[in-house]
């Protein structure tokens, strides 16, 4: 359950979001106005102003404020992204449709040899947003790198919104009055202060922020687990389950950074992090060759999948590198000699793939822990759970009443969307169990 000053923030934020998005639309239909057109046209220059207004603050929605993120967590600002991002794109694709339905005469816009510089504008705005949809959709069946994707998803972007603005105030039917022009003028700087923010603000920040690597820590399953010292500075604080951007190679203004989560206790006092990290191809099968000493950035603390909230027990559920925020939360709980017992499920393939194993054990002799082994592929001889964790699996091993428990869920979205409907069917609250997914494409 989020506390009510998250509520209060959450509810705040939403009503700003609309206020930026529907705000510039109403101020069009103020003061002078020119003269009225048919309903259809006057329908689509709306839309396409609202497109424009929601494309615009897309740059704000992946600024990672912490601020503004903290109440949802960073996975459902980023749904969110994607989800408003194609009805953004739905309204500017849908603005040219319904003008060439409604006055045929304007196909001949397309023409761009022959159309106006504002008309060029316009179709440059669209096309790219239609190749940036198609990218983040079907990437991977396109086979594109994630680092090559997210620099051309940015640089799409930021020609779509320019291209749309500069369209606009070319065509300017609603821009006669120096009021209104000045508005979305206004509306531009602050999406280009965004977009700076993010790629030079920040980066800034983080460079007088380094961390050095002090160990590289081979782990079962094909992981590696980095340790980070700060370097120079007192480094930060974060709460167990959290995550951070990580840039190994390059500097922080580097387009691209990766999320992991914390694996280390939230309870250290030398500023120290850690990240397990499992080799799953590109970017991760190069963590195992990070050299000790190299510098380091770190670009955190995010995400609202942390303990905190009371409850009699924390269920833990695991799924293969999903392990990562649960260690951390054993370990900080460890430290704090917290005595609520845990139940960790651990769902795995094998019983050698099992990440954190020995420490687990040991962790038992430290705080009230139960660990449940789920393998899919078990050897013979195994006497423990197998195939996946359901919700039989959590009535064996959990005592009711289910829905006093906090639950966290992290690992593969099948897994987890399985997980979230077998609890839904013991009848626990949506409040009482959470999940992230770390899918920021």
């Amino acid at each position: 359950m989020l506390p009510y000053s998250y509520k209060v923030r959450g509810t705040v934020w939403i009503f700003l979001y609309l206020f930026f998005v529907l705000a510039p639309l109403f101020v069009l239909l103020t003061g002078s106005l020119p003269p009225p057109r048919d309903f259809w046209t006057e329908f689509s220059a709306a839309i396409g102003y609202a497109g424009l207004a929601i494309m615009g603050l897309q740059f704000g929605l992946t600024a990672r404020f912490r601020y503004v993120t903290e109440p949802w967590g960073e996975d459902v600002i980023y749904h969110f992204h994607r989800q408003i991002s194609l009805l953004g794109v739905g309204l500017v694709v849908a603005h040219p449709l319904i003008l060439f339905a409604v006055r045929p005469e304007l196909v001949a816009l397309l023409n761009s040899i022959r159309a106006p510089w504002r008309a060029r504008f316009a179709a440059l705005s669209v096309y790219s947003l239609v190749a940036l949809v198609v990218m983040a959709l079907w990437r991977e069946k396109l086979k594109i790198r994630y680092e090559t994707w997210h620099l051309t998803h940015i640089l799409l972007s930021i020609i779509a919104v320019t291209a749309g603005l500069l369209h606009m105030l070319g065509w300017g039917f609603y821009l006669t009055d120096t009021r209104k022009r000045v508005l979305w003028i206004a509306l531009a700087i602050f999406w280009i202060g965004l977009l700076l923010y993010v790629r030079v603000a920040k980066p800034l920040f983080m460079l007088r922020r380094p961390y050095r690597i002090s160990e590289v820590r081979k782990e079962r399953g094909d992981t590696s687990t980095l340790v980070m010292h700060p370097d120079g500075h007192p480094g930060f604080r974060f709460s167990p389950g959290q995550f951070a951007w990580l840039t190994v190679w390059g500097s922080p203004f580097k387009i691209t950074g990766h999320p992991f989560s914390f694996a280390s206790s939230a309870a250290v006092t030398d500023g120290s992090v850690e990240m397990t990290i499992r080799n799953l191809g590109d970017f991760t099968s190069e963590i195992q060759k990070v050299p000790v000493g190299k510098r380091v950035y770190l670009d955190g603390p995010y995400g609202a999948f942390t303990i905190g909230n009371p409850a009699d027990m924390h269920v833990l559920i695991a799924g293969g590198i999903g392990i990562t925020p649960m260690i951390s939360m054993i370990r900080t709980l460890a430290d704090r000699r917290d005595t609520r017992p845990v139940t960790l499920l651990y769902g795995n393939e094998d019983w050698e793939s099992i990440t954190f194993r020995e420490e687990l054990e040991a962790l038992k002799a430290r705080l009230n822990l139960t660990v449940v082994y789920v393998l899919t592929d078990p050897s013979d001889g195994w006497t423990g759970e197998r195939g996946f964790i359901t919700a039989e699996v959590f009535k064996r091993h959990l005592r009711p009443p289910y829905g006093e428990h906090e639950y966290f869920i992290c690992g593969p979205n099948v897994m987890m969307d399985a997980i979230e409907k077998a609890l839904g069917e013991m009848h626990v609250p949506q409040s009482k169990y959470h999940s992230e997914r770390y899918s920021f494409v």
